[in-house]
């Protein structure tokens, strides 16, 4: 029997998170412990205080269950957040009741383990029948990813603020938290311009493109088909159209996601890919300010490969992609070699943020080379790698987990 779907598991895990409050846990605390200590002996009267915690707790649920109130929660949850960043929902509590609601507070539970409340329980005050307040609830979230939270829950810890009591409906918010990243100041990049096939399609018209340009003199051998008619019957002699070529830099940024089995998450996830991933998205977001094109490879579960830059994609999809990024249990670059060779001839430079350095690492760096391309590579790493590095046909600069969260790089 799996005991954490069991009723009486979850019946006692209802209990504990959400129906006793703090001073609640610490009176059912000192029942279990003056009821141990009355059955040890006769000769202290500690049935007494039993007695009394006894009676003061059903008081407590006597009355919170005939005054308890009937709420309404109205209001919007942030679709996005920041890891580390505190996002604050604004709600509007209204009584639908016929009497007064007492002591009331408004507080998610039973929050996903990369989920913190960001300040202790309040309570709110009391709320008459049909009338209605606004007040906020923030969280902070500890790591990236997509995540469908629980509703916020109305409730009221009258009288003696040891259990909490209420009736209350409210839509359930689905939170997209983007990876946190300090941004670069400058990025130190060979960079160079390759022939793009159908680049009107990849840049939308922006910087260079296939579009008519001007006018010059026919010369033997152009084509008849780029002719312009109206001006050689204005000028008298044959005219053609002049075309700007399709040359753009196009820069592939390959994110490692290999985390081995044996290791196990943290709250914050994987401190190194963590780190991988905030340093990708500081790349992007420098790329995405100069006139290149990105193609983002990221293996996890799944195979990520993503263009953006010069107005096809904006930068906050890259975020989004990233942010949803799992660990990948085995080695993710027999994926992505092959989705990257067939792209090589027409990319210019190939950023590698890499986990480490082994033979698979190395042999994508030097096919990317080969085919022409300029290779940049970033090692996250602490300590040393599983290989030593020998790659001298590029540049190779390892960084720590701590320079990446601390935000002690400018230029790479």
């Amino acid at each position: 029997m799996n005991w954490e779907r069991s009723a009486v598991y979850r019946y006692l895990r209802y209990l504990w998170t959400y129906r006793f409050t703090a001073g609640g846990k610490w009176v059912i605390a000192g029942l279990f412990f003056s009821a141990a200590l009355g059955s040890a002996t006769v000769e202290i009267p500690i049935y007494q205080i039993f007695c009394a915690l006894f009676v003061l707790l059903c008081v407590d649920r006597f009355a919170g269950f005939l005054l308890r109130p009937i709420l309404a929660v109205r209001g919007t949850f942030p679709a996005q957040a920041t890891v580390g960043q505190v996002v604050t929902g604004r709600y509007e509590l209204v009584n639908q009741g016929k009497r007064t609601a007492y002591d009331l507070g408004l507080r998610f539970f039973r929050l996903p383990r990369s989920f913190s409340a960001s300040e202790p329980e309040t309570t709110l005050g009391h709320l008459k029948s049909g009338q209605q307040l606004s007040t906020t609830v923030g969280l902070r979230p500890h790591r990236r990813g997509l995540y469908l939270l629980p509703p916020p829950r109305a409730y009221s810890t009258f009288p003696f603020n040891l259990t909490r009591d209420g009736r209350s409906q409210a839509e359930t918010p689905k939170v997209l938290v983007l990876p946190h990243f300090h941004p670069l100041a400058g990025l130190d990049i060979p960079i160079g311009t390759r022939y793009q096939p159908g680049g009107i399609a990849l840049t939308s018209n922006v910087g260079e493109s296939p579009e008519y340009i001007g006018n010059r003199e026919y010369v033997p051998g152009d084509s008849a088909r780029r002719i312009d008619h109206r001006s050689w019957a204005r000028l008298a002699r044959p005219v053609v159209r002049e075309y700007q070529e399709e040359y753009y830099c196009r820069v592939a940024l390959v994110l490692d996601t290999f985390v081995p089995p044996r290791r196990r998450a943290g709250r914050e996830g994987f401190a190194d890919l963590e780190a991988a991933i905030s340093l990708s998205a500081a790349v992007a977001d420098a790329l995405s300010r100069g006139e290149y094109l990105i193609d983002l490879f990221a293996a996890g579960p799944e195979l990520y490969v993503f263009r953006a830059g010069r107005h096809t994609a904006h930068f906050e999809n890259i975020l989004e992609i990233v942010a949803c990024v799992e660990a990948c249990r085995r080695n993710p670059f027999e994926t992505i070699a092959p989705a990257l060779a067939d792209e090589l001839t027409n990319i210019s430079t190939v950023i590698g943020v890499f986990l480490d350095w082994d033979a698979s690492r190395r042999h994508l760096a030097r096919t990317a080379v080969e085919m022409g391309c300029s290779v940049k590579v970033l090692i996250v790493r602490d300590g040393e790698t599983s290989e030593p590095i020998d790659f001298d046909e590029g540049q190779v600069v390892p960084l720590t987990i701590a320079q990446i969260r601390q935000g002690g790089i400018e230029v790479l």
